[in-house]
């Protein structure tokens, strides 16, 4: 049973930064692909960032270039949302997934190319 939970949101200020940590468990992530995704009710999921968990250069949202950063850490299971320069705009639920294969660059930011997903972390930016 794949697990995946989100930890690291908050409120912070505009221009701060966070760090939000997805920690999978329940299998061997070798061949997956790990994505963030943004949401704030009502409205549709927004791709915000994915990483092939084998390595492989990142893949991001036009909207964070730049202030984001992907990363994973293979011997905790890890991946990490480095979020800096945060606007109010980024105010979102943000929630961590996974696909069971390495995603094509035009398909990493489809919602429905994953298959697991975590219950989300809300990240709150005050002006």
């Amino acid at each position: 049973q794949v697990q995946l939970v989100e930890s690291g949101g908050g409120l912070v200020q505009a221009g701060g930064s966070l760090r939000l940590s997805c920690a999978a468990s329940g299998r061997t992530f070798s061949g997956y692909t790990m994505g963030w995704f943004a949401q704030i009710p009502g409205q549709e999921r927004e791709f915000v960032a994915a990483i092939s968990w084998s390595g492989g250069i990142p893949y991001y949202a036009d909207s964070v270039k730049g202030r984001f950063t992907i990363s994973r850490d293979n011997a905790k299971n890890t991946v990490y949302l480095q979020m800096s320069s945060l606007k109010p705009d980024d105010t979102a639920v943000y929630s961590c997934a996974a696909a069971r294969r390495v995603l094509p660059t035009g398909r990493r930011s489809q919602p429905d190319e994953y298959d697991y997903w975590g219950q989300g972390t809300q990240v709150t930016v005050s002006s």
